[in-house]
């Protein structure tokens, strides 16, 4: 097999094939990063269940403990600074809803592991100019000139995959008009865990709890409001972000310089075709306001990995058939992380004051209805 993509969701489904005896190919244009010692603007919100998924190989012990903070309740607010609703990892008889972690940390740990295995070749840095099907197998021809040959191949290579588009496969966008700036701070006070969420008219901004007294911000800001953000000096960063939350973790202190990306929400027709699969941030784009965008590309991981090991002897790892069981298992899941994410984006970007108050007194019913707290706390760490 090839895998087209080595971000956290392309190696950890390559570390999950090689396991099973698959031999894979790895391609991936960028060079590894160095040991992180700042720290990195990017972090994930990890679920229970996909850092076990990474634990199989022993990558998710290798990040340094020091690199990662449990998240251990959650408050979100609609209006003011009293939270609308409220998760707590003791009522929901976990020891953490997820856990915040650096890409830089997880990819640097994931590296040596790769390395290791005897059914996984690197090609790295090696950039793939064009994928070639075949009735009984594919072929991705590198930049070098090499050529390889596998019965099946996947894209993991991001929002922009270059795989998806060789593969003819349709892909409908429509932007949110808002930027997701991130930046990392040290405060005042100590976060004991908690990660925070604003729905405000300007977007959401969201707080989450590094190692210490630091977070790390998302606003998904609206257009002018993350020129504005983008905009602003260190200090005056840090004051608006400190106002915006109410003061809650005290003066702030950036520690990394403040990035902006787009935020678009993306769906794909089909996650298959005959020798070709999707996975990862190739074949979904969600907004990042629940923090499932990795999730759900290590579910992909996981599940593709599980059909493959699972077929029968003499089933062929690139049919369509087999492909399809992993389509059909991953519809579900992406769809409603889809539905759910966009329809909270709109709820509270709406104009409308009628939708924003909807929005808050939703929230506020779901706070008092304990076994659906239960139920979302649980899916969601599923």
């Amino acid at each position: 097999m090839i895998v087209l993509g080595a971000g956290l969701v392309g190696s950890a489904l390559s570390l999950a094939l090689a396991g099973e005896g698959l031999r894979t190919a790895l391609v991936e244009p960028r060079e590894p990063e160095a040991e992180p010692h700042e720290w990195g603007s990017r972090i994930y919100a990890i679920g229970p269940g996909r850092s076990a998924f990474l634990d199989r190989w022993g990558a998710w012990s290798a990040i340094p403990r020091e690199r990662i903070a449990a998240v251990t309740g959650m408050l979100i607010f609609t209006r003011g600074n009293e939270p609308a609703l409220e998760f707590s990892a003791y009522r929901s008889g976990v020891r953490a809803l997820a856990t915040i972690v650096e890409e830089r940390a997880m990819r640097s740990a994931l590296e040596p592991i790769l390395r290791r295995q005897a059914h996984l070749r690197l090609f790295r840095p090696a950039r793939a100019t064009s994928l070639e099907w075949f009735p009984d197998r594919i072929a991705a021809r590198l930049g070098d000139g090499g050529e390889l040959l596998a019965r099946l191949a996947v894209g993991a290579d991001g929002v922009r995959s270059q795989a998806r588009q060789w593969a003819g496969m349709p892909w409908h966008e429509r932007d949110y008009d808002q930027r997701g700036v991130v930046a990392n701070f040290a405060c005042g006070r100590a976060h004991r865990g908690m990660a925070r969420q604003w729905f405000r008219e300007d977007g959401v901004l969201a707080l989450l709890p590094l190692p210490g007294r630091r977070v790390s911000m998302v606003w998904s800001a609206n257009l002018d409001q993350g020129e504005r953000l983008m905009a602003m000096s260190s200090a005056e960063l840090c004051a608006a972000v400190a106002e915006a939350s109410g003061q809650v973790l005290g003066d702030m202190e950036l520690i990394t310089p403040a990035a902006a990306f787009p935020l678009r929400f993306c769906r794909v027709e089909r996650l298959v075709k005959p020798r070709f699969a999707l996975a990862g941030d190739a074949a979904h784009g969600v907004h990042p306001l629940a923090g499932q965008g990795v999730n759900l590309g290590l579910r992909d991981a996981e599940q593709l990995a599980k059909v493959l090991s699972e077929r029968g002897p003499r089933e062929d790892i690139g049919d369509e058939g087999v492909l399809r069981r992993f389509e059909r298992a991953r519809r579900e899941d992406i769809l409603g992380v889809q539905w759910a994410t966009d329809g909270l984006q709109r709820m509270f970007a709406s104009r409308q004051p009628a939708m924003a108050v909807l929005g808050d007194c939703g929230l506020r019913v779901t706070d008092r209805l304990a076994p659906l707290k239960k139920f979302l706390a649980r899916a969601a760490m599923a």
